[in-house]
């Protein structure tokens, strides 16, 4: 059984192909059918299999430094390790992407939808500070990872330039009647208690012949995303499923949902955890349990809580010795700090960092640092994180647990519902803007 299973085109032509097939042993085919031989063999000299490494979409060139450069970015920020003979097929992916932002920029203008260059360059700033940088230092890091700036605020223009687009012709097309609402929290309210769980799959197929490949690179995924790799950027470059555009994301599901393959697996794995392969009809399935909770009743997890995070920073070239060495140093201080009024002065004392946020979810957070908080009084302080750059750890100010759990709100499912239907609509969209687009492969 596959979640979200959608095969690949060869696959789904099946059904079609089965009546094109009768019809042809009767002398036709079929209207809007395809007709395609049992025995298929490749005429002239040209290769399926090549990938040709940049693009002309609509008039427009992606060249092979837009591929370089969306690669690079892509590595870093995902956290993805490639082997040498996965580079190719992740190098294609890139190219896919910027195909579909060339298209969804090239939409937008269709319809008069500007993105002014002072609200990408707010937005990179944005991303620069996320990264505790300035514009112009970011730039250069971006530079030193093989990406540039042009990349990423390229990438900025598209989202922008396609939400505005959503929100202009999608979304006022888009109905949700106050009944279905009603419906769904009716539905909410006859559930109370039971367990859901927000899932992803990564999903590859596989034949006979091929299932040790397969099984073989399924295991190395796994290995990388439990690495740090990014579950949701493997899950564009690499699943076969449908919500392979949306990384993965099959969203909730009841227990009665899942598949019986998953269900006793689901059950016993903690949030965050990522499966080893499993087996399935077809290939090889890989599950990550985004979340879970229990419908309409008080999760711990939904405590608001006030932290402050205290932060070293390591000396560029730093090694792991000295890293760790930062972090026991930090974690020993921090440890005997007494509480979060003597922070400011350990953190004078250290040299460090202090940032404060008083309206942090625990579920917003890694699924480790989840457990460790929950475990915490006030006051206290967490093992020290982080890498070798930079160690960080977080102090117990205040928590404010959920005393019941919130009724459904109104306003917040119907926007839940709008949204969804808005993106199927836009996902048809992007369909219908690749088939029309002109792109000469170079």
């Amino acid at each position: 059984m596959k979640l979200g299973w959608f095969p690949s085109a060869a696959i789904v032509l099946i059904a079609p192909l089965l009546s094109a097939m009768a019809a042809a042993q009767s002398g036709g085919t079929p209207s809007g059918q395809l007709s395609i031989p049992d025995n298929v063999s490749i005429v002239g000299k040209q290769d399926p299999a090549v990938r040709k490494a940049t693009a002309i979409v609509n008039g427009e060139v992606i060249t092979g430094s837009d591929v370089d450069h969306r690669m690079a970015l892509v590595v870093a920020s995902q956290q993805i390790q490639l082997p040498p003979e996965e580079l190719e097929r992740f190098r294609a992916q890139v190219l896919r992407n910027l195909i579909d932002e060339s298209l969804q920029i090239q939409a937008a203008a269709q319809e008069e939808i500007t993105v002014e260059q002072r609200e990408i360059d707010t937005y990179f700033e944005r991303v620069a500070q996320s990264y505790r940088q300035t514009p112009v230092t970011f730039a250069a890091y971006l530079r030193q990872i093989g990406s540039s700036d042009r990349s990423m605020k390229r990438q900025i223009r598209g989202e922008l330039s396609w939400q505005r687009l959503q929100r202009r012709w999608i979304e006022p097309f888009v109905t949700v009647s106050d009944e279905e609402v009603n419906t769904q929290i009716r539905s909410m309210q006859e559930r109370r208690g039971t367990t859901e769980y927000r899932l992803a799959e990564i999903y590859l197929s596989a034949t006979p012949e091929t299932t040790p490949e397969v099984q073989a690179n399924v295991t190395r995924i796994v290995q990388q995303i439990r690495q740090g790799a990014s579950f949701g950027a493997y899950a564009r470059q690499y699943s076969e499923a449908s919500t392979a555009a949306t990384g993965g994301d099959l969203g909730w599901l009841r227990t009665e949902q899942v598949p019986e393959e998953f269900v006793t697996l689901v059950q016993e794995m903690p949030v965050g955890a990522v499966s080893e392969p499993i087996a399935v009809p077809g290939g090889f399935s890989v599950v990550y349990l985004i979340d879970s909770r229990q419908i309409l009743v008080a999760d711990p997890r939904d405590a608001i809580l006030s932290l402050l995070q205290i932060s070293l920073a390591n000396p560029p070239g730093s090694s792991e010795a000295q890293a760790q060495a930062t972090a026991q140093r930090l974690g020993a201080a921090t440890q005997a700090m007494g509480g979060c009024g003597n922070a400011p002065q350990v953190a004078q004392t250290l040299g460090a960092e202090v940032v404060s946020n008083d309206q942090v979810r625990v579920r917003e957070l890694p699924p480790l640092l989840q457990q460790m908080l929950l475990n915490l009084s006030v006051g206290q302080a967490t093992p020290a994180f982080g890498s070798i750059e930079r160690v960080s750890v977080l102090v117990m100010c205040g928590r404010d647990d959920p005393e019941v759990a919130a009724e459904p709100d109104f306003e917040i499912i119907h926007r839940r519902i709008t949204d969804e239907r808005v993106s199927r609509r836009a996902l048809r969209f992007l369909r219908d803007l690749r088939r029309d687009a002109v792109v000469d492969y170079r």
